[in-house]
């Protein structure tokens, strides 16, 4: 009976372990995962594709972009902006980027906080920003950005 007894509570602990080990592995594969579009995003900047670079945004009218000059909705409109804001590869320059968090609000979203930096013979361009991902039929996705 101790024996059983002792072999239960080693199997709860057990199952309790695998448990808090998978959610740990998930959320460090989410990580990567949104550390990927992030540097797919840099590269495509990098190489004046801002098509490229706004693959990583939730084509939807509803992606809201907020910066210096207000609110942005639209995944056309935030497009359309960065055309407007960086029309030549002098503009968009060689970005980088500094992660200082990535923290999980919900089973499919995450907010990341950052430092971007725009080397460019124009002048280098420097700020931060927050951005929310959201998993979207599979893939993390960009659904609110404030970029300052």
């Amino acid at each position: 009976m101790i024996y059983s007894l002792y072999m239960k509570k080693i199997l709860v602990l057990f199952c309790l372990i695998s448990a808090f080990s998978g959610f740990s592995q998930n959320e460090e594969q989410d990580k990567k995962d949104i550390q990927a579009v992030l540097k797919a995003q840099r590269i495509a900047w990098s190489k004046h594709d801002m098509e490229g670079y706004m693959e990583g945004y939730w084509k939807s009218d509803s992606l809201k972009f907020y910066g210096k000059n207000g609110l942005t909705l639209g995944w056309e409109n935030t497009l359309e902006r960065y055309e407007k804001s960086y029309p030549t590869d002098e503009h968009t320059g060689k970005l980088s980027y500094k992660i200082n968090d990535i923290t999980k609000i919900s089973d499919d979203a995450y907010y990341v906080l950052g430092e971007y930096h725009i080397k460019r013979e124009l002048g280098n361009a420097d700020g931060i920003f927050m951005l929310v991902f959201r998993k979207i039929n599979g893939e993390w996705k960009i659904v609110a950005d404030t970029s300052c």
